[in-house]
């Protein structure tokens, strides 16, 4: 797999903010399939940063409904990337 592949896009939840500003921790949704070897690598190769550690979680799909209609959202994949001391991704700073 090719890092733009297993990266999909950040998260910008509250929580995942504080966590970036406090902790230096970001969240990415990722592929399904990847595994934390691989996003530790493509995290590093898209951003030029050294990556502490990879913690990853499966997030369940969620019932939604619409009118009288009722379906489920996919499943996905979501990773919790802790940088080295003193680094940051300069992409994600002004958000």
């Amino acid at each position: 797999m090719k890092s733009r592949e297993i990266i999909k896009r950040l998260l910008t939840t509250e929580k995942s903010t504080i966590a970036k500003e406090t902790e230096g921790k970001y969240s990415f949704e990722v592929d399904r399939g990847a595994n934390k070897y691989q996003i530790k690598s493509a995290v590093e190769d898209l951003f030029q940063v050294t990556v502490a550690s990879v913690r990853t979680v499966v997030m369940p799909g969620k019932i939604k409904r619409l009118g009288r209609y009722q379906g489920k959202t996919s499943t996905w994949k979501k990773a919790i990337v802790k940088l080295g001391t003193d680094q940051q991704i300069t992409e994600f700073e002004n958000l």
